[in-house]
């Protein structure tokens, strides 16, 4: 966790990362803190409202996770950064979803080197 962010990081974060290690809570200068949660996504966005109070929660992660939040009706925005650049294989975003949810674009910024995309989820009940 050294290095993650260089010499300059974010101020005053609390961030919670999911992981299989248990490790111990670290502050970094700044008032930056690392919360290492290891009981599954819904521990680890209840710690991250109770730590935001009234500020959104932001969820950061690779397509695992995010599916995993998406799945669980967990997410009510989804904000991609798009950049065509491919790095290896990867994981296919919009794999292993449940039918029952829709994405309503509602933002999309673009350059040349990126464009951003935001989609509110709406997750319709199952008959």
């Amino acid at each position: 966790m050294d290095n993650l962010f260089g010499e300059i990081r974010p101020l005053f974060i609390c961030r919670y990362i999911l992981t299989h290690e248990e490790r111990q809570a670290e502050s970094k200068d700044r008032g930056t803190t690392y919360t290492f949660v290891t009981d599954g996504i819904e521990r680890a966005l209840e710690q991250a409202k109770a730590a935001a109070g009234s500020k959104d929660v932001k969820i950061a992660g690779g397509a695992n996770v995010i599916q995993q939040y998406m799945r669980a009706g967990l997410l009510d925005e989804l904000l991609i950064t798009l950049v065509p650049i491919l790095l290896g294989n990867g994981q296919k975003l919009f794999e292993h979803l449940p039918s029952d949810i829709e994405f309503a674009r509602t933002t999309v910024i673009e350059s040349p080197s990126v464009t951003h995309l935001r989609y509110r989820l709406i997750h319709h009940a199952k008959a």
